[in-house]
Parts: C-alpha cells; structure tokens; sequence
C-alpha cells in the first residue's frame, strides 16, 4: 500500500501520523518545520501522544491502514520502534524517527548507550521549576505591573501597544527567562523604575506603523470598540512609533523590528542577545546563563 496523495487545486493533501512517548510537542515542532518548507502541501494531522504500552500502538495503527500516509516518531521503546517500523513496512508506508540519528551520535560521540526512558525531558527537575517561576513572574509583571521589583527581570521588554510584548514574555518565561513588559504610552513618562535596575536586559520592540494600525483595529473590532480615534490614527500611529524609538536610542537599548517576525523569531533574537551579554560578562542574570549553556532550549 502506497500513501496516496491527493492533487487538488490548492495543493496536495496527504495523512501524516505523528506519533510520541511523551507530550508530543518535539514531534509537532519538528514536522511542522519541515513541512512549512514546502509549498502547497496541506497535511492532515493525526496526532498521538503518551504511546508507552502496545495496545495504544495497537489503536494507532488500526488508523494507519484506515488512513495511510507517512509516520513520524519519537519512541524510545525498541520494542514498540520495531513493531512501528515492521506494520509500515508491510504497508509499504514511510516510518521516520525524529530521535534516533540525534541519539547515535551522541552515543557515539560520549562513548556511552541513552537510557531511552520515555519523558525523561519533562521530570520536575530545577529546569522545570525554572521555567514554572518565570511563567509566574511574567504574569505578574505584565503591561506595566510590579514595576518596583523590575530588577529581578531577565529581560524588560518595551514598546507601544501591539507589539507583541505579552506572547514574547510568556514565549520566553516557558524557556526559563523570567522577562516582564512596559507599555511605552506617548506623551506619559516611562516608570523611573526602569533607570534604576542593572542587571536585567532592555529591550524595545517596534513595528511598521501601517500593519501596527491594521492590528490595533482588528483589537477594537474584536472588543466591539470601532470607533475611531487616535489609537488607530495613521498619522498619530506613525509618531507614537517616531517618539518610541527616539527614546530607544536615548537610552541606548537594542531594538526589535516585530513587523514581520513570529513571536518564536523575536524571542530566539532576545536570546541570542542575552548570552552575548553573558559572553561579554557584561552580566550574571540566570537567563543569559540559560542561553549560553543551552538549558533553556
């Protein structure tokens, strides 16, 4: 049996079986990469997660042969790997594992066998915790709150509405970055907290003035609010982002164009940011720490 792809006129539609010991998130992460390479190609996702006993692998291939298409993994139980790779086989179905080439050459490079426990990146170890007190933190610390405890931040983010500095918080606080925001608001001055800490890293975001108005009136459409004023502006909108970025330079901060990056790009910049501050010894904060060692992947 051949996994049959469908040609259409928006593109090709296929089945794609991803299947994981653990949460899953590895798996999607990566096929979705991949498969964002390639264009009009609409997949169709059928997702398994916590697959440790062979009834649930029993369960997850009746779906194969029900609907064939390419089988993507990440088991470390051999017994279940080679029962997934021996029924595609005798379907003629590509089976892939996500982990192995990653786990042999580590083997070989450390000259030692993985103990291949299933979720063994997800136990309550201090990383966990970490990650669990930053996500607290950047709740806590969001649009403008708590600014008198700034200097516990990693990272400070600042910028006008709409810049994504909430989803950027929280995108980092899950990789151990314990990161607050400041709303910069035109005409009001910035806290003065924020002349006042040291350690953590400042950075403001910015966006193209003619997409941040297009945000902002989906915002107000969304909260029933559309009636115009200066928030939706063009023209006001154009130097709310003048002044913001003045202040930027004043200040000396690394800036972030947001315009056309996905939180995911935005946060791997502030990353990249903190561990050559912490290279450069320019700082001892935990996150700067986390991205040099690589702990906070």
């Amino acid at each position: 049996m051949m996994a049959p792809i469908e040609e259409t006129e928006d593109g090709r539609i296929f089945h794609v079986h991803l299947v994981s010991d653990a949460t899953g998130e590895t798996i999607q992460s990566v096929a979705r990469a991949c498969l964002a390479q390639f264009d009009r190609v609409h997949p169709v996702e059928h997702f398994w997660n916590m697959v440790r006993t062979g009834r649930q692998l029993d369960l997850i291939l009746e779906d194969v042969r029900a609907n064939p298409g390419l089988v993507i993994y990440t088991l470390v139980d051999d017994r279940l790997c080679h029962r997934l790779h021996d029924e595609c086989a005798q379907l003629n179905l590509p089976c892939i594992s996500v982990l192995d080439p990653v786990m042999e050459g580590l083997a070989v490079f450390l000259g030692m066998r993985g103990d291949r426990r299933p979720g063994r990146q997800h136990t309550l170890n201090d990383a966990y915790f970490d990650r669990m007190a930053a996500m607290e933190f950047a709740l806590a610390h969001d649009d403008g709150q708590l600014t008198g405890d700034l200097h516990d931040a990693d990272v400070i983010l600042v910028g006008v509405s709409r810049t994504s500095k909430t989803p950027t918080c929280m995108y980092l606080a899950n990789r151990g970055v314990k990161a607050a925001n400041v709303p910069f608001v035109p005409g009001v001055p910035l806290t003065p907290h924020l002349a006042e800490v040291h350690r953590p890293l400042i950075v403001g975001l910015t966006k193209d003035p003619d997409s941040l108005v297009q945000i902002r009136k989906s915002r107000l459409l969304a909260l029933n609010q559309g009636t115009p004023n200066s928030y939706i502006d063009p023209e006001t909108v154009r130097e709310e982002v003048i002044e913001a970025r003045r202040t930027f330079s004043r200040q000396g901060w690394p800036v972030i164009d947001v315009s056309r990056r996905a939180i995911e790009e935005t946060a791997a910049e502030i990353m990249i940011l903190l561990s050559r501050r912490a290279q450069a010894g320019g700082s001892e904060n935990q996150a700067a720490q986390f991205a040099a060692t690589g702990k906070a992947q």
